[in-house]
């Protein structure tokens, strides 16, 4: 039951928000396209009769083939912008750098002197040690270290790798970034409620990959 309240909640920051509405967008040229289709097929089948004149229609042909381009044109267009709106970066007032490392992650905010540090998964037992019975349902998902981050900010993240490639993923927030050697890779977001959104490596990299979560406290 948890998981099916969680499935619903409200989206977590403006990323996912959009997303959503472009779903809720696509589904409706959908949900248009297979209810007509379903009509078509359902008067063809129940038809005593043989109607040339929609079969052999050279105007019906015409324009069951402009209408689909149109259609796609309304889709292709909101995709590309919401493509776009992702990358572009208007005025971020926090710029941080994820590390990925096998198997944990380095975090460092660019905004506070350079302040850095690791983050490890915390085991059953470290759990039990500490006190944090009540986190256990939380378990290969709760750090030792969390990462901070203020909600309602524009943050922007930047993700490298010190090894092997890693992903940077926290689905709740629509975020999903590659930690490439040699590479650093830029997504801007922005968090819309406080609270804790968990994540992991989304790129299998070594026998350590299920070990290596990620734990963010928005406050």
């Amino acid at each position: 039951m948890l998981m099916i309240f969680d499935f619903f909640n409200n989206s977590s920051s403006i990323t996912v928000s959009v997303m959503e509405q472009f779903h809720d967008y696509t589904m409706m040229f959908l949900s248009i396209i297979i209810m007509f289709i379903f009509v078509i097929m359902f008067r063809i089948i129940n038809s005593k009769t043989t109607n040339y004149n929609f079969k052999e229609n050279m105007n019906l042909e015409v324009i069951w083939t402009i209408i689909p381009m149109i259609i796609l044109f309304l889709i292709a267009y909101p995709s590309l912008y919401y493509l776009y709106l992702f990358d572009l970066s208007m005025n971020p007032t926090i710029s941080m750098k994820v590390i990925g490392a096998q198997w944990y992650w380095i975090y460092e905010y660019f905004d506070q002197s350079g302040w850095s540090y690791s983050s490890y998964m915390l085991s059953d037992l470290d759990l039990m040690k500490s006190n944090m019975i009540n986190k256990l349902g939380w378990r290969l998902l709760e750090t030792d270290t969390r990462l901070i981050l203020p909600y309602a900010t524009e943050i922007q993240c930047l993700t490298t790798s010190m090894d092997v490639i890693h992903s940077f993923s926290i689905p709740d927030l629509g975020i999903k970034m590659d930690s490439i050697p040699g590479r650093l890779n830029s997504i801007n977001f922005q968090i819309t409620r406080p609270g804790l959104f968990f994540g992991q490596c989304a790129e299998i990299c070594g026998t350590g990959h299920s070990f290596m979560p990620i734990c963010l406290e928005a406050i």
